[in-house]
């Protein structure tokens, strides 16, 4: 898919092509190790916390498993205040039971989610208390490979985007829909190499402090995508 997608981004946007120039050649990968109920738990896990912190709460939260992400069940019968000892807060507990609830009870197809469509597994996820849009987004990029997702409410895309066309103001997200409908197919790679260019030495006057998504997993961005915060791809 990469080459395929470099190439039609270049040849579809010029000031993307000077962008990919810069940034090298595409090393978009996905994480596919777990399960998928495991990616989403984690996610809820990481959510607005820095990458060692949240590692921490999940090293602990897999140790009341042996070590593991729990099943649904296993979950289900866990009490809150154990949950809450490993450090997880209320809000969060709640999440996951809601995970692990959905799942149960067959409301989420966790296990079949490649199976739909990219429409299908958004509704599917955000239906999920504390998965936002963000989240669902990120798993369909760095979870399943989507080719064409964009994450127009994602900070750093949009920051990116400001940067690389020398626009006064972030774009919004109607604004960056737009722009991306030359990128499609292929959004996810193009969003790949925006998040990329924010490593750049900075060549205009607009400075930036938004950090791009870890493409191999370090940390996770709440599903508000709409503030600057720490974010990671450990799906």
């Amino acid at each position: 898919m990469h080459r395929s997608a470099v190439r039609h981004l270049k040849r579809s946007d010029p000031k993307l092509a000077a962008l990919i120039e810069r940034v090298g050649p595409c090393r978009f990968e996905t994480r596919s190790e777990g399960t998928h109920f495991d990616a989403v738990a984690r996610a809820i896990v990481y959510q607005q916390l820095s990458g060692k912190a949240a590692a921490t709460i999940l090293s602990r939260f897999h140790a009341l498993y042996g070590a593991r992400t729990p099943t649904p069940d296993e979950l289900l019968s866990t009490p809150l205040e154990t949950l809450r000892a490993v450090g997880l807060s209320r809000q969060k507990s709640a999440y996951l039971y809601d995970l692990a609830a959905r799942t149960k009870s067959g409301a989420l197809p966790i296990d079949t989610l490649q199976d739909l469509d990219d429409g299908e597994i958004m509704v599917a996820l955000t239906g999920v208390k504390g998965v936002g849009r963000w989240t669902a987004q990120m798993f369909l990029m760095f979870r399943l490979g989507r080719p064409d997702v964009l994450p127009e409410l994602d900070l750093g895309i949009r920051k990116a985007i400001q940067l690389a066309y020398g626009m006064r103001k972030m774009p919004t997200p109607r604004q960056l829909a737009m722009l991306a409908a030359r990128w499609r197919p292929y959004c996810t790679i193009a969003s790949w190499y925006l998040w990329r260019s924010l490593d750049l030495p900075k060549t205009g006057s607009v400075k930036t402090a938004v950090k791009r998504p870890a493409i191999k997993g370090q940390r996770k961005l709440s599903r508000a995508a709409s503030k600057p915060k720490p974010a990671a791809m450990d799906l």
